[in-house]
């Protein structure tokens, strides 16, 4: 199956080699050097380190020149969720030296913003790393100080490598760095990020696996957090006074959906009256507005914990926008989700000292597109070490790999440049396209067969030559059937 294969070469993205020779390191400059200065095609580097020098000329437009790291700046307060990572992270780093046999180099812990808040190191590299701002009270996000170890980490979801001349700015070509971001298991959101640098040698080859084990030992603790949220919103729910035949639901502040009443589920395309305690078991409701509504009332309950509102949805199954009141739901000041309660102006009543009800709407209304937005002009994809610009119907399907997008299509198999398949389903909304599963999102027009599967199961067919086909998740087959005309 072509799952298989994605995981591999997203695999390979992560595990290149630490050391590169003299020449190898003379190629990747004089690379670095033509797309610095307007190339778009160079040979010789790295998928994910070619992505990472797109978006600093393209989207950042960070000075290739640049020989320090700019100042941190102050940005929105962040949650005790994030308190509890960096004290984490940070016990682990010191013991880096102990764990990484023959490392003699820095170890940094960055926020969500790449602002450094700790390093470790002997003073030789305390020093050096102060020369360019490789220390507190500087920001290393990839917008603000382009290709490097704790940047692009925060851009990706394994551990990143950067190695000499493979970062975009030249003032930092002597370290060789490697980071992981550990990231908030619902919403996948970058917490903080853990940096390993040597200066002029190449990283220990322990490097890389002690990342791993530190950040999936980081976010086991969180899923265990998670999972109590999960139980804490089905008991909101559960408690919830509303009229009868109410469409109801309660969301994460992904917009995942962790129990919905059989009226909300059909709306939603969701299981009905099936709690989903963790993360990883919640359901992916089919209204593309929802994510979004998700975390603007995640946002605006941090900034008032009194607030609730309403606005309208749109609802594909329906065509047509529906009110929906929203009521935040908290633990402690921690909001984690929400109860939606659809078609109606007045929201959950939570009952005696449980919060605030719905009052009279106080959101703009969030609404779906009332007609398919224009054809995008193309869909960037990667060849290997060069850009592929695709137009949407040459696309069979996408399949995520982490934060990754491989795209099936008549060019063969590409990496997408955007990151996140939710999205991408966003830039092709309106184009035929349809999820069918948390990893797949199939263009209906290039679907040639149907196939059945063992209990209820179904499987697209996009290539018969090759039995190329794509599994549709149970909770979706009723939709995808309706798609189809079936």
């Amino acid at each position: 199956m072509n799952g298989a294969k994605g995981q591999t070469n997203g695999a390979a993205l992560a595990t290149s080699g630490t050391a590169l020779s003299g020449e190898s390191l003379k190629k990747i400059m004089a690379a670095r050097e033509r797309f610095a200065a307007g190339a778009d095609t160079v040979r010789g580097v790295r998928p994910e380190i070619l992505m990472s020098w797109y978006r600093c000329r393209e989207e950042y437009a960070v000075d290739p020149g640049l020989e320090r790291a700019p100042a941190a700046a102050e940005v929105s307060k962040h949650s005790i969720e994030h308190d509890v990572v960096f004290a984490e992270l940070g016990g682990l780093a010191t013991c880096a030296t102990a764990e990484i046999d023959g490392f003699d180099g820095l170890v940094t812990v960055a926020d969500s913003e790449g602002r450094i808040l700790a390093s470790w190191g002997s003073r030789r590299i305390l020093r050096l790393a102060a020369d360019s701002n490789l220390a507190t009270w500087s920001t290393w996000s990839e917008w603000a100080t382009g290709t490097n170890g704790m940047g692009t980490a925060l851009e990706s979801h394994r551990p990143v490598m950067v190695r000499g001349p493979e970062h975009w700015c030249r003032g930092f070509q002597s370290w060789r760095c490697a980071g992981v971001a550990v990231r908030n298991v619902v919403t996948h959101d970058p917490l903080a990020v853990l940096n390993v640098s040597c200066w002029k040698t190449p990283l220990p080859d322990a490097v890389l696996p002690w990342l791993r084990r530190v950040a999936a030992a980081t976010e086991a603790k969180l899923r265990q957090r998670a999972h109590h949220s999960g139980t804490l919103l089905a008991a909101a729910f559960a408690d919830a006074r509303m009229t009868p035949a109410t469409p109801l639901a309660a969301v994460d502040p992904a917009g995942n959906v962790v129990l919905a009443n059989s009226e909300a589920a059909a709306l939603m395309g969701t299981p009905a009256d099936t709690p989903a305690y963790a993360p990883a078991q919640r359901w992916t409701p089919q209204l593309p507005a929802l994510p979004r509504l998700a975390r603007r009332v995640t946002e605006r309950a941090r900034q008032d914990p009194g607030w609730s509102g309403s606005t309208q949805v749109y609802v594909p199954f329906l065509g047509t926008p529906i009110p929906v009141a929203v009521r935040p739901v908290f633990t402690g000041p921690q909001v984690i989700g929400a109860l939606l309660a659809f078609g109606s102006p007045d929201g959950p009543d939570p009952g005696s000292g449980a919060g605030p009800g719905i009052g009279v709407p106080e959101d703009q209304p969030e609404r779906g597109p009332a007609h398919p937005r224009p054809l995008p002009d193309r869909v960037v994809a990667m060849r290997d070490d060069r850009w592929a610009l695709l137009a949407p119907g040459e696309i069979r399907f996408a399949e995520a790999d982490h934060n990754n997008v491989w795209l099936a299509t008549d060019r063969g198999r590409l990496l997408a440049a955007t990151r996140g398949l939710d999205r991408l389903e966003q830039e092709l909304t309106g184009k035929g396209f349809v999820r069918v599963h948390r990893r797949f999102l199939v263009n209906l027009g290039r679907v040639r067969e149907i196939e059945p599967g063992f209990k209820g199961t179904l499987f697209l067919a996009t290539d018969t030559r090759t039995h190329e086909t794509v599994p549709v998740a149970r909770r979706h087959i009723p939709y995808v059937r309706q798609a189809l005309g079936l």
